[in-house]
């Protein structure tokens, strides 16, 4: 993959250039305006280069288990058992985690308002590159996981006839695929927060609002909410120029910043502290 450093240097300069354009819109639009536009760019940019970042972190961390089985596999993986299907689930983790954020990534630029052709292509092609590495990377795994299946087999069944060893091999890879999707599900359940917007008059409809107290009472519509994952979703639109937040989050884990409309997004900076106090997140618009 191409030097991620050298990709945010060519963006950044890029946007830098783009800024300089838009800086000079002033003869024909308010200084408000122009800054609100401004500063929507660059949160959109920051967005988007802190997800390429946790993208950058996920390939480390698969690189790393994937050389840490290596290592344990030349010591005998009957004696690094326990140490490999450790770094097996590390592995299929970060997998799993990146899908979600390259598709988070690719949403992001979809969504962001970049004017720049140039910006724009730097950016498809970093998405691009991201999508290969992945699909190489899931191809090497598959192949890894059949690998230890197999060796797995001939440890525990050294004694087993060859018919019987093919049936085993093919039991114990659908057990893999079974655990492996497991995991992935209760990964994603642990990482599960909920969020809702809306006036006073549609929480108070839902009971999600009663008496200008929160989540109060057990009866209210749970349905109302949006699922999401707290590693990948933390920017949330809001469409308002008016918005309380009612449930408890720590203060500096989070902004509501304004787009170029002047309408409110929050933006969710530590997702671990925000989400500590509750899982569930309530906000009046207007």
């Amino acid at each position: 993959m191409a030097s991620f450093i050298a990709i945010i240097t060519a963006m950044m300069l890029i946007f830098s250039c783009e800024t300089k354009k838009e800086q000079a819109m002033n003869a024909i639009t308010t200084e408000d305006s122009l800054q609100n536009v401004l500063t929507q760019k660059e949160n959109e940019l920051n967005d988007m280069l802190s997800t390429m970042n946790e993208i950058q972190e996920g390939f480390r961390k698969i690189n790393e288990a994937q050389g840490r089985i290596n290592v344990e596999r030349r010591n005998g993986e009957a004696n690094q058992k326990q140490a490999i299907l450790e770094d097996m689930r590390t592995i299929q983790q970060s997998v799993n985690l990146n899908n979600e954020l390259i598709n988070n990534l690719r949403q992001q630029l979809k969504q962001a308002n970049v004017s720049n052709s140039q910006l724009k292509a730097t950016l498809e092609n970093t998405i691009s590159t991201m999508t290969a590495q992945m699909d190489e990377l899931k191809g090497q795994i598959d192949d890894l996981r059949q690998q230890l299946a197999a060796k797995d087999i001939v440890i525990a069944e050294q004694e087993t006839q060859i018919g019987e060893l093919k049936t085993n091999v093919g039991n114990l890879t659908a057990e893999n695929d079974s655990r492996a999707r497991t995991i992935s599900a209760q990964d994603k359940d642990l990482h599960t927060a909920y969020y809702v917007f809306g006036t006073k008059k549609e929480l108070k409809n839902e009971h999600i609002l009663e008496s200008g107290e929160v989540l109060q009472k057990e009866n209210f519509n749970k349905d109302y909410f949006t699922k999401i994952d707290i590693r990948i979703d933390k920017v949330i639109r809001l469409y308002s120029k008016s918005a309380t937040l009612m449930t408890t989050h720590p203060a500096g884990s989070y902004r509501l910043d304004k787009d170029a409309q002047g309408q409110y997004i929050l933006r969710i900076t530590d997702p671990d502290k925000f989400w500590s106090v509750s899982k569930y997140l309530v906000i009046v618009v207007k």
